[in-house]
């Protein structure tokens, strides 16, 4: 991603944690990233094509962070949990990354439509962001597939994929339910390995 537009959307994110979006200038956000307000409509168009490409910045690093957490340990059961410590722990930092994972927008938030919109963009990060943006259920369907291609590829003996699909989506139902309710001490690693036994992935 172009320099100019990792400042832009950085400028954006942290006006957004100042004040609700509705407030968030594109002459401030261009100011405060040391760029020109032409620069900002160049590489986004408008702020709602800047409230999408922070939303999908936002999808692409949460999805980063669950491949890092299953290029983790060799154990199964743990890769899973930090999937789930990963989901838990994101959505706590990052109100977009919350807010995506469980469809619950704030009046705080940009809360641009997950269906793709037109884009006659030359600027091909931007013509993805206007493409769909993933729901909840999408991030469901992604992290477990995900999951079960990581588990499958490491597992030391051929496994079936569909049986590994079960406790993988259950690690991830459960993190998103811990991020609509966190769960007290021992925290979601301790739910993830109750539900999920380690004989299960």
């Amino acid at each position: 991603m172009p320099a100019a537009r990792e400042s832009l959307l950085d400028a954006a994110f942290t006006a957004l944690a100042r004040r609700p979006w509705s407030a968030v200038r594109m002459v401030d956000v261009a100011a405060t990233a040391g760029v020109s307000r032409q620069t900002l409509y160049n590489e986004f168009g408008s702020k709602d094509g800047l409230a999408r490409a922070l939303v999908r910045r936002a999808a692409d690093r949460y999805l980063a962070g669950v491949e890092r957490a299953l290029a983790g340990s060799a154990e199964p059961c743990e890769r899973l949990t930090a999937v789930a410590e990963w989901t838990s722990s994101a959505a706590r930092d990052n109100a977009l990354i919350r807010a995506m994972l469980t469809g619950c927008w704030s009046e705080r938030l940009p809360a641009p439509p997950l269906a793709a919109v037109p884009s006659s963009s030359a600027v091909p990060a931007q013509r993805r962001a206007d493409g769909p943006l993933p729901a909840p259920c999408d991030f469901v369907r992604i992290v477990r597939d995900r999951a079960v291609t990581a588990l499958a590829a490491g597992a030391a003996t051929p496994v079936d994929a569909a049986e590994l699909a079960h406790p993988c989506e259950l690690a991830v139902r459960l993190a998103l339910s811990c991020v609509a309710a966190p769960p007290g001490e021992g925290g979601v690693a301790e739910l993830v390995r109750a539900v999920v036994p380690r004989q299960a992935v």
